[in-house]
C-alpha cells in the first residue's frame, strides 16, 4: 500500500522554513475598458497565460506545474444555469449572491465536516447557503502529472445568498467574515489529517477564481467550466507561478483573491510582525466586535503573495478603495523627492505611520471587479507592459508580445514605472492617469494639517533625567551580567602603533590587538602569527600604545 500523501508544506527542517515561501512568476490581464462582457476575454487571457509558460515552473515531471490560474468577473448567466441544472436552485439577482471555488479534503468524512462547518457559520452570520456544486475537472484530458494529481483536493463550488437586507459592500464584508472564520476553524483543526486541504479560493459577489497546481496549458482543459460559451466576463487576470526555492501546492497557486504577484516581498517578516502587533488596537465601525474574528489578519501557511493579499483584502473590506489600499502598501519613493507636491508628500508621510512599505522587487496586478490595475514597487525591478486599443481592450503582462494586436489598433502603450499606478475604472470606462489618481487621494483629507497637529518626534519629548551614557570601565562586567559570550567581550581591539610590536608580528602598517585586563580585557594577551606566539605583557598608559612584546616561540 502506498504511503498517504501529506497535505500542505513540509515542516521546518534544516535550512528550510515554510515561512520563507516566495513566488516569482508571470502575471497579466485582459479586460474591456467599457465593462462589456464576452467569452473572448477568457480565450484571450488563456492565450496570454500560455505565452508566459516559461515564467512558471515545473517539478521533475513536465506535467506537474508550480501553479496556474485565472480570476474573472462573476459569470452570472453561467452560474444561474449550473445552479438550476446541478442544484435545482434559482439564484437571486446579481449582487445578492456569491459563488466561490473551494478546495476540500479528499477524505469523505473530513470533507463533510468542512461543509457542515461552513453551513453553520453562514447560519450564525445570518446568511443562506444555497448549496454545493462539484466542479467538473478532467485531469486525464489535461495530462495532469502524478505529483499534482496525488496532491489534488476535492474541488467544489459554494453558493451563498444574501439575507437580512444585506447588499453591496455590506454583503461583501459578511462574506469576508464567513471565509475568515471558516479558514481559521478548519485549517487549524488538529483532528483532521487533511486540514490544510481546506481552502477557499474566493468568495465574492464580484469575482471568481479557478486555479491549481497546473501548467498554463492545462488550465482550460482541467476546468471545463472555463470553456462554456456562456462563461462571460469583462476582465480576466492570469498567473503562471514559479515557487522560488520553495514548494508548489494547490492553494498557493495564483491569482489570489484580489491580486497576482510577480517578484518577491523582501520585507515580509517585518510586515507580518507589524500587522500582528497592531491587531491589539484595531477597531472598525463596519465590523464592530466581529473584527476580532478576523484575526490573525495574515493567515499562517501563506507565501509572500498570500500575506500581501490578506492585508490588501483587510484594508479593502475596512472601507478603503482598492487603489488606495494598494498605494498604502506600495508607496512611491517620496522621502527624498523634492519635486513631489507637498499635499502628495503629506499623504504618503501620514500613511507611513499606519502601514510600512511592502518592498519587492514586485509587480502587482489587482482587481475587485470594478477596477483593474497594476503597480510596480519603488525598486522598479520587475518589468510589466501594457497596451490600450481603439476597440477598448486593455492588455497588461510581464512582457510584450503575449497577445497579437495590430499596430493600427494600438491607441496607447507603455510600461509600469517605479511607484506609479496603472488603473482602469470600468464604471468611467477609461484609464485613470497616475497623477490624477494620486492627487485625488492627496486632496481628499487634510493630511498635512493632521501631521502638524498630531505627529510626535522624539526630540520633542521632555527629558526628566540625563540619558544613560557608555561607561567603558564597567563594560565587561555588564556584558557578563547579561550572559554575553566571552569571545565577543574579549575580542575588542586597540590599535598598535609601537614599531617593535609591528615588527615582531611580522606585519607592516597598522596592527590591532585585544584589550588587556588592565583596561577591561581578559588578562594575558597572546596572538599567533607566522607560527609564532607573541605575548604582550604590558600596555602603556597611552591609549593604543603597546610595550615591547616577548617572543614565546
Amino acid at each position: 500500500m502506498s504511503a498517504p500523501v501529506r497535505r500542505g508544506l513540509p515542516r521546518a527542517q534544516g535550512l528550510y522554513n515554510p515561512a520563507n515561501e516566495k513566488d516569482s512568476c508571470g502575471v497579466g490581464f485582459v479586460a474591456n475598458v467599457k465593462g462589456e462582457r464576452s467569452h473572448q476575454i477568457i480565450r484571450d487571457a488563456d492565450h496570454l497565460l500560455c505565452r508566459m509558460d516559461h515564467r512558471g515552473a515545473r517539478g521533475a515531471e513536465k506535467n506537474s506545474g508550480d501553479g496556474a490560474g485565472i480570476l474573472t468577473a462573476l459569470p452570472h448567466e453561467f452560474l444561474a444555469r449550473v445552479a438550476r441544472d446541478d442544484l435545482q436552485a434559482e439564484l437571486p439577482a446579481p449582487g445578492n449572491f456569491s459563488a466561490g471555488v473551494v478546495f476540500l479534503p479528499t477524505d469523505e468524512a473530513e470533507r463533510e465536516k468542512c461543509k457542515a462547518a461552513v453551513d453553520d457559520i453562514c447560519k450564525d452570520e445570518g446568511q443562506v447557503l444555497v448549496g454545493w456544486r462539484q466542479v467538473p475537472t478532467d485531469p486525464d484530458a489535461a495530462d495532469l502529472g502524478p505529483t499534482a494529481k496525488a496532491a489534488a483536493p476535492q474541488i467544489e463550488q459554494v453558493f451563498i445568498s444574501a439575507a437580512g437586507g444585506l447588499e453591496g459592500d455590506a454583503f461583501e464584508r459578511k462574506l469576508y467574515l464567513i471565509r475568515k472564520r471558516a479558514s481559521h476553524l478548519l485549517r487549524n483543526d488538529s483532528e483532521m489529517e487533511q486540514a490544510k486541504a481546506f481552502y477557499i479560493c474566493s468568495l465574492s459577489t464580484k469575482v471568481l477564481i479557478y486555479k491549481g497546481m497546473l501548467t498554463p496549458d492545462q488550465l482550460m482543459t482541467f476546468f471545463p467550466d472555463l470553456l462554456a460559451p456562456d462563461y462571460t466576463s469583462h476582465l480576466a487576470m492570469v498567473h503562471s507561478r514559479f515557487s522560488t526555492n520553495t514548494f508548489p501546492s494547490w492553494d498557493r497557486a495564483q491569482p489570489n483573491r484580489f491580486m497576482s504577484h510577480n517578484g518577491e516581498i523582501n520585507t515580509l517578516q517585518g510586515n507580518i510582525n507589524w500587522m500582528s502587533a497592531r491587531q491589539g488596537v484595531l477597531h472598525s465601525d463596519l465590523f464592530g466586535q466581529s473584527i476580532k474574528k478576523l484575526f490573525p489578519i495574515v493567515e499562517p501557511d501563506c507565501s509572500d503573495s498570500g500575506a500581501f493579499d490578506n492585508v490588501l483584502e483587510f484594508l479593502l473590506m475596512g472601507g478603503r478603495t482598492l487603489q488606495e489600499a494598494v498605494t498604502m502598501m506600495i508607496p512611491e519613493a517620496w522621502q527624498k523627492n523634492d519635486l513631489m507636491p507637498e499635499a502628495k508628500r503629506a499623504f504618503y508621510e501620514y500613511h507611513s505611520c499606519l502601514m510600512e512599505p511592502w518592498d519587492g522587487p514586485a509587480s502587482i496586478a489587482f482587481t475587485d471587479g470594478r477596477y483593474i490595475g497594476a503597480v510596480l514597487d519603488r525598486n522598479g525591478l520587475r518589468p510589466s507592459r501594457y497596451y490600450l486599443t481603439h476597440d477598448d481592450r486593455v492588455v497588461m503582462a510581464s512582457e510584450v508580445g503575449v497577445l497579437e494586436i495590430a499596430p493600427a489598433n494600438v491607441k496607447a502603450k507603455g510600461r509600469l514605472e517605479p511607484g506609479r499606478m496603472f488603473l482602469i475604472d470600468f464604471e468611467q470606462g477609461r484609464l485613470i492617469p497616475d497623477d490624477e489618481l494620486k492627487n485625488e487621494f492627496a486632496s481628499r483629507r487634510p493630511y498635512g494639517e493632521w501631521l502638524d497637529a498630531q505627529r510626535i518626534a522624539l526630540r520633542d519629548l521632555p527629558v526628566e533625567r540625563p540619558p544613560e551614557r557608555f561607561d567603558r570601565a564597567s563594560l565587561l562586567a555588564r556584558e557578563s551580567e547579561a550572559s554575553r559570550d566571552v569571545e565577543p567581550a574579549t575580542s575588542r581591539y586597540w590599535k598598535v602603533v609601537n614599531p617593535d610590536v609591528k615588527n615582531a608580528l611580522g606585519q607592516r602598517g597598522t596592527v590591532y590587538v585585544p584589550i588587556p585586563a588592565s583596561r577591561g580585557g581578559a588578562g594575558k594577551i597572546q596572538l599567533r602569527t607566522d607560527n609564532r606566539i607573541v605575548e604582550l605583557k604590558a600596555m602603556t598608559a597611552g591609549m593604543g600604545e603597546a610595550a615591547e612584546p616577548t617572543m614565546i616561540e
